[in-house]
């Protein structure tokens, strides 16, 4: 499985390189990925509850999970939002998971995007996370075109166990995430 493969490669490839890159003395310093979060906010779920249900059903296909509705922390009264009503959906993917969906988001999804170079090197939040926004989730394989009701954009967050922006960049470009040039 290409779950398996990922993760050993990471053990028998990239943990070395990394070692010798940032000179670490023990493979415990070497950063790993923690969890991937895949967030996707449905602002129409205020007017029409019925969005919010194949948004959890997209998700689930996207992510191999059920989904987490995620609720208003506050009322808006600009935006007819009151206190605790559904306002989007949210997976947290570790282990296999994590690895066959970025495995599956670096090599099958992202080059799927129209007029694709790469992704942003300056997405990185000063401790090693990684934030991608996607503007559609038609891009993933599994999402049927004709099935689709409104096209929804989603963030995913790469959460990993560097220290700095520098040692996460390195351990996604070994992990064959796309930057771009």
């Amino acid at each position: 499985m290409a779950t398996t493969r990922m993760k050993e490669r990471f053990l028998k490839e990239i943990t070395p390189a990394l070692m010798q890159k940032f000179s670490y003395t023990s493979v415990m310093q070497v950063p790993k990925i923690e969890k991937v979060v895949i967030n996707m906010g449905v602002g129409d779920a205020v007017q029409n509850s019925k969005v919010l249900d194949s948004a959890v059903s997209d998700m689930q296909l996207i992510a191999g999970q059920k989904p987490v509705i995620t609720r208003a922390k506050k009322s808006i009264a600009g935006f007819k939002l009151r206190e605790n009503m559904p306002i989007g959906v949210k997976v947290t993917l570790r282990g296999e998971r994590m690895y066959y969906f970025l495995d599956k988001l670096f090599n099958i999804t992202l080059p799927r995007v129209r007029d694709f170079h790469g992704v942003s090197t300056k997405a990185f939040d000063g401790r090693g996370n990684y934030t991608l926004g996607l503007k559609e989730q038609l891009i993933f394989p599994e999402i049927e075109y004709d099935q689709v009701d409104k096209v929804r954009g989603m963030d995913i967050v790469i959460v990993t166990t560097a220290k700095t922006d520098e040692e996460s960049r390195e351990l996604l470009t070994q992990l064959g995430m796309p930057f771009a040039k």
